[in-house]
């Protein structure tokens, strides 16, 4: 397949894919995308606007995979950092809604969004999974993976959890670079339910009693 990777950051969804598909990353950060290339040097990584990246391209691709940034969505930077520690309150990003009401209405192909389940109740109803909201044009059935508390993990812990090794990295926060990761097995998990469907749809095209050729 052919897929699409937004907001990469160091690719924790993509970690588990393997090489055989065709990938295309795009993240803002030239050193995080630095990082994610020396990851998977297989991708074609982009270093740019994903947001204007997805309405330009989206035509290209057989899986869509975005995680648009979820800070503002937070309800633990609402609920703790504004309420409790005096963080200045923002205005929730609303490129996460942009791009779920544009692949829900232009996009032909399966796709996901993923972010935080929110301090407020989504404005468009998604499927939770763990820590994370997923919109989706497919199913995501529940998978047991390791549950544990990312807010206060140190980086160690965070590097075992994900399989990262930033030790050789420096980078002005690696703590939120690593809390930023979607788990490698849910990323898995999502990518072979898009490879069953699309598998499924290629054989159910397939004539079971094809006419000969004269």
């Amino acid at each position: 397949m052919k897929i699409l990777n937004l907001y990469a950051g160091i690719g924790g969804n993509r970690k588990l894919w393997g090489n055989k598909h065709e990938i295309v990353a795009v993240e803002s950060d030239p050193e995080v995308a630095g990082i994610y290339k020396e990851l998977f040097p297989s991708d074609t990584v982009i270093v740019g606007d994903a947001h204007e990246y997805l309405r330009l391209h989206f035509k290209e691709f057989d899986f869509i995979w975005s995680s648009p940034p979820c800070q503002t969505h937070s309800g633990i930077r609402q609920n703790i950092g504004v309420r409790c520690r005096g963080y200045e309150p923002k205005y929730p990003d609303m490129t996460l809604y942009e791009e779920i009401i544009f692949l829900m209405h232009n996009a032909r192909c399966l796709w996901v969004v993923e972010n935080v389940r929110p301090y407020y109740k989504p404005l468009i109803a998604g499927q939770a999974v763990h820590r994370h909201l997923f919109w989706s044009n497919m199913e995501i059935p529940a998978i047991k993976t390791e549950r544990a508390n990312m807010h206060g993990a140190p980086i160690s812990e965070l590097q075992r959890r994900y399989g990262f090794d930033l030790s050789g990295h420096r980078l002005p926060n690696k703590r939120q670079t690593l809390r930023n990761c979607v788990n490698p097995e849910l990323g898995k998990h999502i990518l072979d339910i898009v490879i069953s469907i699309n598998s499924k749809s290629i054989a159910d095209s397939i004539p079971t009693n094809p006419t000969p050729k004269p």
